[in-house]
């Protein structure tokens, strides 16, 4: 059985982060293993206030200790939201720790969306998250998390050409294989383009666009990712699956909108899911 760890916040309501993450990957047949950065009693998005948070940074090096001493290895480790400098400095000390050769890093550059950073973060924040990109086989931002990694003005009218320059441009940083989320060429379909740079390709995958935002789909598309690249599934395929079942829980959210608009209704997609995982 495959082994990854996921190093992010958990929301104790909401559908994002690790709650999102460690049911998913674990559905994927994957022993899940967890680094919570921080508690909190509902995720930040739209739609919540008044929630409790207990910052869990000073925690995340005795936990590494800890594992170290037990011999602990994985064959994958992944990153999501991470809320301070600090904890981007000892997630890339966790990288260096945990790194075996045969092992691969996935980074979530969580920074904004829409052309603008989410609250708190700063340049130095990007700065900071440029250089753990550096240190991962995959990163997974969206177009506005990439202008901001890349120091490039955030644009919505864009073709094909663009996305592949700014998916080498984002290679350039150090990361061999990068991807993009959210990418559309129409209004009729959304999806996601990704770029090997070492054999110079590129692949993407689209389905049908919803004029709906429903949070958390990042978080879902990046843990089906990493999963599935644990898994073996070569680059096409597993943008296929991130895509596919990102697509399958927002049909599903949709009817139930008004009861889970703070996030999607992935559980019921999850059988799906490990069926498609089990098949070779």
């Amino acid at each position: 059985m495959k082994r990854v760890v996921t190093i992010q916040d958990i929301s104790c309501f909401g559908k994002c982060s690790l709650t999102v993450a460690l049911p998913i990957i674990s559905a994927m047949g994957i022993e899940t293993a967890v680094i919570p950065t921080a508690v909190l009693s509902t995720h930040t998005g739209s739609g919540f206030s008044g929630y409790t948070f207990r910052d869990l940074t000073s925690d995340i090096p005795d936990i590494s200790r800890h594992w170290q001493t037990l011999g602990v290895q994985f064959d994958a480790m992944y990153t999501g939201y991470l809320g301070s400098i600090e904890q981007v400095q000892i997630v890339s000390d966790f990288f260096d720790t945990f790194s075996t050769g045969s092992n691969f890093k996935v980074v979530d550059p969580v920074l904004g969306d829409a052309g603008k950073l989410y609250a708190g973060f700063t340049t130095d924040f990007v700065r900071e998250m440029r250089r753990l990109c550096r240190k991962a086989d995959y990163i997974i931002p969206n177009m506005t998390e990439a202008s901001f990694l890349l120091d490039i003005p955030y644009t919505e009218d864009y073709d094909q050409a663009y996305v592949e320059d700014v998916l080498r441009r984002l290679a350039d940083l150090g990361c061999p294989t990068p991807l993009l989320t959210g990418v559309h060429f129409d209004n009729v379909s959304q999806g996601a383009a990704a770029y090997d740079s070492a054999s110079d390709t590129f692949c993407y995958s689209f389905g049908e666009s919803f004029d709906r935002t429903v949070h958390g789909t990042g978080d879902i598309f990046a843990s089906v990712f990493t999963g599935a690249v644990a898994l073996g599934r070569e680059l096409s395929r597993a943008l296929d699956m991130c895509v596919g079942f990102t697509h399958d829980c927002i049909e599903a959210t949709i009817p139930e909108f008004d009861r889970t608009w703070y996030g999607t209704c992935f559980e019921t997609c999850l059988g799906k899911l490990a069926a498609q995982c089990a098949e070779k």
